[in-house]
């Protein structure tokens, strides 16, 4: 059964990958795609996505809504910057200018009227900060009826975050805490709304073999644009940072479509909105149910991508 998929992202190497592989899978229907420049700068974050498109989504015709949101906490510049250099790979660049035309409205009204326009409802998959989504339903509170699910990268219930900013107690992940009143809009919706959290991706993280994984299949298109991509932003080698990549958005966007690589549980939860705790997703007995991703199967998740990537040549 095909999918219609509503995607949303914030141009990082793991959303940009994303994209392409959500173009590689039979079972889903991408009918628009959102960049927020979150963890990236609009702009290329928007070009990448067009040009990844034009070379990799099998003449599918797309386009690509630029938000206009702005988060209440900014992103590291460092973080940001792989947008541009993402932007300027010769993959994505050997014929030129992209194609894929860039949409009139801006992102989260692009959300409205896609979904709304749906002849069935929609996945809105969302890799980055849920500000638009939270536009979107308070614009148009009967976007919520077309809406199969919301599947989302953020949280965590640990409160083992990453995010090392002054007046913050530590306990949040970034997307979350990007923009925290938008998360509490989203979870004080019906949506039904299954998570990828920080804790959620513990066994899948980049690392040195992984690279070496992808670089003995390079003579593959895709699996090159993933290697290229994810050789711009530090493994899992020696020690753990708050920079070190884990396979967030990646394992969110493949869990979707494939749930048999992962296994979940229901969580009673609500959402900090305020404080030095603002963004903090947390477990509450009489709070909202969310199905929270706590477990993945290492090799058929790598086995997927490499699977799925192969497919765009």
């Amino acid at each position: 059964m095909v999918q219609n998929v509503y995607f949303s992202h914030d141009g990082a190497v793991d959303d940009l990958v994303s994209l392409f592989l959500l173009l590689q899978m039979d079972n889903v229907k991408l009918i628009g795609v959102g960049a927020i420049g979150a963890d990236s700068y609009t702009e290329p974050a928007v070009s990448a996505s067009r040009k990844i498109i034009d070379r990799f989504g099998h003449g599918e015709k797309l386009e690509v809504a630029s938000s206009n949101a702005r988060g209440v906490h900014t992103f590291p510049t460092e973080w940001r910057m792989d947008s541009f250099r993402v932007d300027a790979f010769p993959v994505l660049n050997e014929f030129g200018a992209p194609k894929t035309p860039i949409a009139k409205e801006p992102a989260w009204k692009d959300m409205v009227d896609k979904i709304m326009a749906s002849d069935s409802k929609v996945t809105v998959l969302m890799t980055g900060p849920l500000t638009d989504l939270a536009s979107a339903l308070k614009a148009e509170p009967k976007l919520q009826d077309k809406i199969e699910k919301l599947v989302w990268m953020g949280g965590t219930f640990d409160n083992r975050g990453n995010v090392a900013e002054p007046e913050q107690d530590g306990t949040m992940e970034w997307n979350a805490f990007w923009d925290p009143e938008a998360v509490k809009t989203v979870w004080d919706s019906s949506l039904e709304i299954h998570m990828v959290g920080l804790e959620s991706t513990r066994k899948v993280p980049l690392t040195n073999d992984v690279r070496d994984r992808w670089a003995k299949q390079r003579k593959y298109a895709g699996l090159d644009l993933i290697g290229n991509g994810y050789a711009l932003v530090p493994p899992l080698a020696h020690f753990e940072t708050n920079s070190t990549y884990y396979l967030w958005d990646v394992l969110t966007t493949v869990s979707s479509q494939y749930p048999e690589i992962v296994k979940t549980k229901i969580v009673n939860s609500d959402v900090i909105s305020d404080g030095p705790a603002q963004g903090r997703t947390f477990e509450k007995a009489d709070g909202r149910p969310v199905e929270m991703v706590y477990d993945v199967d290492h090799d058929a998740f790598f086995d997927k991508i490499d699977e799925l990537a192969r497919k765009a040549d």
